[in-house]
């Protein structure tokens, strides 16, 4: 399944660049996307995990001195970091030949890695690309396939497998393959089933504040601790932190971020939630549906764009604010589930203290129409499209 949005994207930035990094969780799609460009125009890749291809890095320099003329796409580049000093060699000397764009796709499973090796060696030499599981304007065509892609998640093989049981197992296995073979390649030994855990806590949670105190006691171990095991699935772009907004108002605001496990698949897996009816009628739908909201619509807007909530200790509260790269004020979008578009007051107090340039209530409905001055009730899809929009 080829995503073309980020396939349109992924290829210009390698007009730009002589190295552009695809990065996104396993299972969502970037070999698929990398070896269907490199097909195209005749790259070599080298799937890292294969200590065949590995061989072939011996000598970095030497080897990729041979294929200048071809694109060259690097799977699994965190297992050989190292190579990333090469690299920087090997791009300058092709400017000097007169060879500037196009030089390497670089594919990673983790942000964190990727950016700090990287960072560190070509600065001013490679473009970032995150790949998300699939959104909402890939495919969700009907109403239908909105809620299975809710109910699913965006993991193309959870989404389009035979039936949910079949893809419940299939999330399943995926929670299971990272507890235990990749997350040990990222970070110190951390015992699988504190990990699963803790993953699980977060799930039953989705949405709240994070209390790493409370955390930690449910788990017998210390906050500091807890701390950077959720760095870690944050790092693995499993789960994202929300951050509070920082405005002048003269309120007390919430200080800690929000936590969500990023897929709404991988949170009802998590929790053993199989279906749809299941959904309906378990206590996470309301943060589950939120955090499926959030995700879709950070997908698609524009790069550089920054993410926040909202809240004060009087209950003044948007569930998410966008700042759009180049805009001096924030979009703010409440998030409901179910066809009401009615906001409570903390809302429209929220409104007064940020002063957003639009506003917005996302349902799961997909009508658009005023709810208030300034205000208007939208469906998820349509409200992505805005965003797509505003990358013009």
């Amino acid at each position: 399944m080829i995503r073309r949005r980020i396939d349109q994207t992924v290829r210009n930035a390698l007009r730009r660049q002589a190295a552009v990094a695809l990065i996104g969780p396993r299972q969502v799609g970037k070999t698929t996307l990398a070896r269907a460009i490199g097909d195209e125009v005749g790259g070599l890749y080298l799937d890292l995990e294969a200590r065949a291809d590995r061989d072939k890095l011996a000598n970095p320099a030497l080897f990729l001195s041979a294929y200048e003329d071809r694109l060259v796409i690097l799977d699994e580049i965190h297992r050989v970091p190292e190579v990333f000093q090469d690299l920087r060699g090997v791009i300058d000397e092709g400017r000097r030949r007169g060879n500037r764009t196009g030089r390497f796709l670089i594919l990673g499973s983790a942000s964190l890695d990727l950016l700090r090796q990287s960072g560190e060696s070509l600065a001013g030499r490679i473009e970032y690309v995150e790949l998300h599981p699939l959104d909402v304007l890939e495919a969700a065509s009907d109403a239908e396939a909105l809620r299975a892609l809710w109910v699913r998640g965006g993991f193309p093989d959870s989404f389009l497998a035979a039936s949910d049981a079949d893809s419940l197992n299939f999330r399943l296995n995926f929670i299971r393959t990272y507890l235990e073979r990749d997350v040990p390649q990222f970070g110190p030994r951390i015992p699988a089933e504190t990990l699963e855990r803790l993953w699980t806590m977060l799930a039953h949670s989705q949405g709240a504040l994070l209390n790493a105190s409370k955390l930690a006691a449910g788990l017998a171990i210390s906050s500091p601790t807890v701390t950077n095991y959720i760095d870690l699935l944050a790092d693995l772009l499993l789960v994202r932190r929300l951050a509070p907004y920082h405005t002048n108002v003269k309120k007390r605001l919430v200080k800690s971020p929000k936590v969500y496990v990023r897929d709404s698949g991988l949170v009802h897996a998590l929790l053993g939630v199989e279906n749809y009816n299941a959904l309906a009628g378990h206590p996470v739908v309301g943060a589950s549906w939120e955090g499926f909201v959030i995700e879709n619509l950070l997908a698609v807007a524009p790069p550089r764009t920054q993410a926040s909530f909202y809240r004060t200790s009087s209950g003044a509260e948007i569930d998410l604010l966008v700042e759009l790269p180049g805009s001096q004020r924030p979009w703010a979008v409440e998030i409901k589930r179910g066809l009401s578009a009615t906001p409570s007051k903390g809302f429209y107090n929220a409104l007064q203290d940020i002063k957003p340039e639009r506003a917005f209530v996302v349902t799961s409905g997909e009508e658009r129409y005023p709810i208030a001055e300034g205000v208007e009730a939208i469906g998820l899809k349509d409200m992505a499209e805005l965003l797509i929009g505003a990358k013009s």
